[in-house]
């Protein structure tokens, strides 16, 4: 067994679903779930979306709010003042130029307002089931302390995992990586790496 497979069997063992998650295959709800999700926790983020997508389920819907209201409807999200004004620009040019269909290329996604890499990467995994790897604090962190690679960014992160990781573990990466660096934080990670003998 090497040291990729492993890992995810451990990280498959101790896996505990991530609130986002649970819009899975839908594209439109997968790709405003992390845009909101940046720089907020994720069961806030999850609160801020069910009320959202209550009033807006579809890009047209959204399309339709106005500022204002869609201000208050993804309070209490981090700088959600500026999401508001990106998020009506999104579904708009969602609309006119990729006739309402999420992109599903990361290139075209990177297109939209307020959409990264990060963002862009999920949507493609969790939403169109293509292999991408999404870096966040918790991959990134998680895999520099394995000693799998040594990287200073997300960015240096992902394109380091894309040359070394096998492409059938890229769709679980994050999901299974978030799920352990949510769960054990700070000290209790190295505790749990060392008590699975990952390290």
């Amino acid at each position: 067994m090497d040291k990729f497979e492993k890992t995810f069997a451990a990280f498959k063992k101790y896996y505990k679903p991530i609130p986002l998650e649970t819009f899975g295959k839908n594209p439109f709800k997968t790709l405003v779930s992390t845009f909101l999700s940046s720089r907020t926790l994720d069961v806030t983020t999850h609160l801020a979306v069910r009320k959202l997508f209550d009033k807006a389920p579809t890009v047209r819907k959204l399309s339709e709010i106005n500022i204002k209201s869609l201000r208050e409807l993804i309070y209490p999200v981090g700088f959600y003042n500026r999401k508001a004004r990106q998020l009506t620009r999104l579904a708009k040019i969602i609309l006119k130029e990729f006739k309402g269909e999420i992109p599903e290329t990361r290139e075209e996604l990177m297109t939209l307002p307020g959409v990264g890499r990060k963002t862009a990467n999920l949507v493609l995994n969790r939403a169109f089931a293509k292999p991408a790897i999404a870096v966040d604090t918790h991959v990134h962190k998680i895999v520099n302390i394995l000693g799998w690679i040594k990287t200073k960014t997300p960015e240096e992160t992902e394109i380091a995992l894309q040359k070394i990781l096998p492409r059938k573990y890229w769709r679980d990466t994050n999901r299974l990586l978030v799920s352990i660096g949510q769960q054990y934080r700070g000290r209790k990670l190295k505790v749990f790496l060392l008590k699975n003998k990952l390290l």
